[in-house]
């Protein structure tokens, strides 16, 4: 229902607002019904704010990712009082107020209650009439009907009087049973509102008193002593709410002395009486149980004419007059009483019912509330606690990642510039050391042992076999001199990158570092491929005399004018090739059947040829020699050249010719092995710059991984720090839904409780 506003703001209540209000002004049993509404809307709030406080402690409690915020205990604990709340949830559900009525047989107790329901409902009559517990309730149907233990089968409610009444032996219960009367809300006004009245049987036919009030009387709100007026307090009566007062504290008890219309009878002693009966049941309630004072004792006992107030108001329920219903004079001054004691008995229960039936849930409801408050409280200090932890380590891995990118620039920089010193002096010592070994290369080349001949056959597996011993001798007079110098400074600068970049590695990569980053033996490789290097290499051990024309020139005029002068030569007197030439850059010298005369002439026609001057002059001064020392001299100078001819000749073995062999070769390899000494160096300090590169390279990747297991970290934290957020954000808002519950609670106590 929507509310109306007037201009100034204010609340205009509507009709239907009204008519509620005014219902509860009516009757004071709205009281209870309004306080039953409120703290069932509250623990409805209360079960749902405890299922998504379990829920929300369950999932913080079971959370893997986090630290645990919440302990095992307080979800117990909260499941715990999950239960609680759902069961009194169930039993506020169920709460009523419920009114007993005791006395003696025949004192009027189901007439009482008739007239109060306005229609004849429960049996009654002269004698013991009520043999069991009946227990009127509303009900929403238009049907009434009854309801038996331990039974849901609808009985008619016209069978009350062959189950309740005793004088019909057929179907009697006993007095320990109860019967529940199933009555229209429609047809009584007071059972709308929650009210149930117990009839009971009389309390002068039974010895099982304290089974009674075990079983029935435990939760009832108001007792009413229903008295006959014409007589006084039996002790029986006394004595079963003596029990009563022993097992509840301070009961609300109300006494009807009934059939208060028999003093019209006797108008001289009314006020008597009544007087006495005031004074002995004042001293009931207040001397002997203690349950009220004096002042409060005069609302509490009333005098009373249940039969005849029942018949007057089914008169008025057929359109009759009420007085019609009679019995003696005083009618109205009996039916007011009567109102009264309804209208103080409606205040009574329903004060009495809301704080017996509420207050103690109130309170166990706010103990919950506040227990729940208090844990969402330190799962929001834990939360917020554990979160600053989270951002204080962010913070330090970043620091730290900050760190190591800046520290591993700086030192990539510094490696970078050592390793191309380290490699710089290692080409450098290389290339020295082979330069060296370049000029040592004779005495190598005269240390290879092996059967020479001069074969093509034999002279190709001696090149090889020279090739070999050559390059595993130069390897191994290189690693001598370089190996152990460039080791030592290669193993200096691994252990230097290992210390540099050891405070940047994994903590678990620092203790086995040896195995992440294996350092073998380190060797440099000279492959100087003295194979495929002279591979060109044409010796030449046929004999040449030395005083030989061909040896003069190459002598006199150089090797290239000499190639130059034999080229002329060729060029008139072709003839055969020989194999090799002593140089390789000189062309194939002449060679055939030629005699060493003819050689000589065609020298010196070549040697005209070329150079006519100087033929000329050589001819002048032999003219000039032949004229001064005459043909002896000249002859005997000729014997000589011949018998020299003859010894070189003949000293033109095997062994010579390996050594001119092994000269030609040296040369040759010499000039060879000078064109890849810049190549030898670069290439051992590339093997060096790899091996130091890669070193750097593995430390490298370890401190990626450092680098990444830090990102890892800090991905971590976020996500973890979010979780944290979000457990704040709810223990926040379940801490406040707390105060706000106990706000609720405590407006109830205050509008519902304390005016009681």
């Amino acid at each position: 229902m929507s509310l109306l506003f007037t201009r100034s703001g204010s609340k205009v209540t509507t009709k239907k607002d009204k008519r509620f209000m005014a219902e509860v002004n009516a009757s004071p049993l709205k009281h209870f019904v309004t306080a039953k509404k409120k703290i069932n809307g509250i623990f409805d709030q209360l079960g749902a704010y405890t299922q998504e406080s379990y829920n929300f402690l369950k999932e913080s409690y079971q959370n893997v990712e986090l630290d645990p915020v919440a302990s095992e205990e307080q979800v117990l604990e909260v499941k715990g009082y999950l239960t609680n709340v759902a069961g009194i949830s169930e039993i506020l559900a169920r709460r009523h107020m419920k009114v007993a009525f005791f006395g003696r047989t025949s004192n009027g107790k189901s007439s009482v209650i008739n007239a109060m329901l306005w229609d004849k409902v429960l049996p009654s009559g002269i004698g013991h009439t009520t043999n069991c517990f009946l227990r009127v309730e509303g009900t929403e149907g238009s049907d009434a009907y009854l309801l038996t233990d331990g039974s849901e089968e609808k009985r008619s409610v016209k069978t009350v009087n062959q189950l309740a009444h005793a004088l019909h032996q057929d179907d009697l219960l006993d007095s320990g049973s109860l019967v529940s009367v199933m009555w229209p809300n429609s047809k009584c006004p007071l059972l709308k509102d929650d009210l149930v009245l117990m009839d009971s049987p009389g309390i002068d036919v039974t010895t099982e008193l304290d089974s009674w009030i075990d079983k029935f009387c435990l939760d009832a709100d108001v007792f009413v002593l229903v008295a006959n007026s014409e007589s006084t307090l039996m002790q029986t009566e006394k004595q079963f709410f003596h029990k009563v007062n022993e097992r509840l504290s301070r009961p609300n008890i109300f006494i009807l002395n009934n059939r208060w219309d028999a003093s019209a009878s006797e108008p001289e002693y009314m006020e008597e009486v009544r007087r006495q009966h005031m004074e002995r049941c004042t001293g009931f309630l207040v001397d002997e149980l203690g349950v009220l004072d004096r002042t409060q004792a005069g609302d509490r006992i009333f005098f009373v004419s249940a039969k005849e107030v029942l018949n007057a108001r089914i008169h008025k329920a057929q359109g009759m007059p009420e007085g019609g219903g009679a019995l003696a004079e005083g009618f109205q001054a009996r039916m007011f009483e009567f109102q009264n004691f309804e209208r103080r008995f409606e205040e009574c229960i329903s004060q009495s019912a809301v704080k017996t039936k509420f207050e103690q849930h109130t309170k166990r409801a706010k103990h919950i509330a506040e227990v729940l408050r208090q844990i969402m409280e330190s799962v929001h200090v834990a939360a917020q606690e554990q979160r600053c932890l989270c951002l204080e380590k962010r913070e330090e891995f970043r620091d730290r990642l900050e760190f190591i990118e800046k520290q591993l620039e700086l030192l990539t920089e510094d490696y970078k510039l050592k390793i191309k010193q380290i490699t710089d002096e290692v080409e450098r010592q290389v290339s020295n050391a082979m330069a060296e070994e370049i000029r040592r290369l004779s005495v190598l080349v005269d240390e290879f042992h092996l059967d020479f001949h001069p074969s093509p056959v034999v002279l190709k597996v001696y090149k090889n076999e020279l090739h070999r011993h050559i390059e595993e001798g130069l390897g191994r007079n290189l690693s001598d001199r370089c190996s152990s110098l460039i080791s030592s400074s290669l193993l200096i600068t691994q252990q230097e990158m290992i210390d540099g970049l050891m405070p940047l590695l994994p903590t678990a990569a620092r203790a086995q570092i040896d195995l992440l980053i294996p350092r073998q033996c380190f060797s440099l490789s000279y492959d100087l491929s003295c194979d495929k290097l002279c591979a060109d290499f044409q010796e030449d051990v046929e004999f040449h005399f030395s005083l030989g024309w061909t040896m003069l020139v190459n002598r006199f005029l150089g090797p290239k004018n000499g190639r130059r002068t034999l080229m002329a030569y060729s060029d008139q007197v072709p003839r055969a090739m020989p194999l090799t030439p002593v140089n390789p850059s000189m062309p194939p010298l002449p060679q055939g059947s030629m005699t060493q005369e003819e050689l000589m002439v065609s020298m010196v026609t070549g040697l005209a040829s070329l150079t006519s001057r100087t033929s000329m002059g050589i001819l002048v001064v032999g003219g000039v020699v032949w004229k001064a020392v005459g043909w002896r001299l000249i002859a005997l100078s000729f014997g000589l050249y011949g018998l020299l001819y003859v010894y070189e000749r003949l000293t033109w073995t095997t062994k010579a010719k390996e050594r001119s062999f092994k000269r030609q070769f040296v040369d040759y390899a010499a000039e060879k092995l000078q064109l890849i000494v810049s190549y030898t160096g670069s290439n051992c300090s590339h093997q060096v710059q790899q091996e130091l590169s890669s070193t750097f390279t593995h430390l490298c990747q370890q401190v990626d991984v450092t680098r990444e297991n830090l990102e890892q970290d800090i991905a971590a934290l976020n996500k973890k720090i979010e979780i944290l957020d979000s457990l704040q954000s709810k223990a926040k808002l379940l801490r406040n839904k707390a105060g706000w519950l106990d706000s609720e609670l405590n407006m109830f106590t205050q509008q519902y409780l304390q005016q009681s």
